[in-house]
């Protein structure tokens, strides 16, 4: 498990690359247009994005490009998300760039770290798992986790803690996995690499990585 024979610099570069590959062509979204197409959505992320509840993502000052993404692939069954199934259904292209749109144009309310965890979430963030395969977050999500919004490469920096490392064993998961379900994440460039990554992780630092994560800004 730990000899992938990863080479560090070339994973790194491989990441940028990639995530420049998940890139493809769609409509500008309209913000204002997204704000009125939400209210399904609100449920469970909030009106503004920002989530209450630490399960569900916060969707706030999210890339618009991985947004616009992820909502594709959700409905497509290229990611599998039991609680959104059939909910975009009868979306279009334009309403899913809208709705990208007016969640990328918010404001994310960052969160706090466990102060146990700071340590130990900081080097893995800033510095990966040399040892292990694991490359540094920051790498490719920017040291403050704003991500590359122009590479499609998502931003971390305030996501709930509990969302984070659950889709790290997801992508763990994912790695041996046939097909993507609930519980195995396979979706896209950016997730073919993310499934190497976290196959290399220990629960322990998932949940270090993480809460550092939450309190990212």
């Amino acid at each position: 498990m730990n000899n992938m024979g990863f080479d560090m610099k070339k994973l790194i570069v491989g990441l940028f690359v990639l995530g420049g590959l998940v890139g493809f062509t769609h409509a500008a979204g309209n913000a204002e247009n997204g704000k009125g197409l939400t209210a399904m959505c609100a449920g469970c992320h909030g009106a503004d994005g920002n989530s209450a509840v630490a399960s569900f993502p916060k969707l706030a000052g999210q890339g618009e490009r991985y947004l616009y993404k992820q909502l594709q692939d959700v409905k497509a069954d290229r990611r599998i998300i039991v609680a959104m199934t059939g909910m975009l259904a009868a979306l279009n292209d334009q309403q899913l760039a809208d709705i990208a749109a007016y969640y990328a144009s918010q404001a994310i309310q960052v969160g706090q770290a466990k102060p146990e965890l700071v340590e130990l979430g900081e080097a893995l963030y800033k510095a990966g798992n040399a040892a292990t395969g694991v490359p540094a977050c920051a790498g490719c999500h920017s040291p403050n986790g704003q991500g590359n919004s122009v590479g499609g490469i998502p931003a971390l920096g305030g996501q709930h803690a509990d969302y984070t490392a659950t889709q790290l064993k997801k992508f763990q998961a994912g790695y041996s996995a046939e097909a993507p379900s609930n519980d195995a994440r396979m979706n896209g460039g950016d997730a073919r690499m993310m499934r190497s990554i976290a196959f290399n992780m220990k629960d322990f630092e998932m949940a270090a990585v993480a809460s550092y994560i939450q309190g990212l800004h």
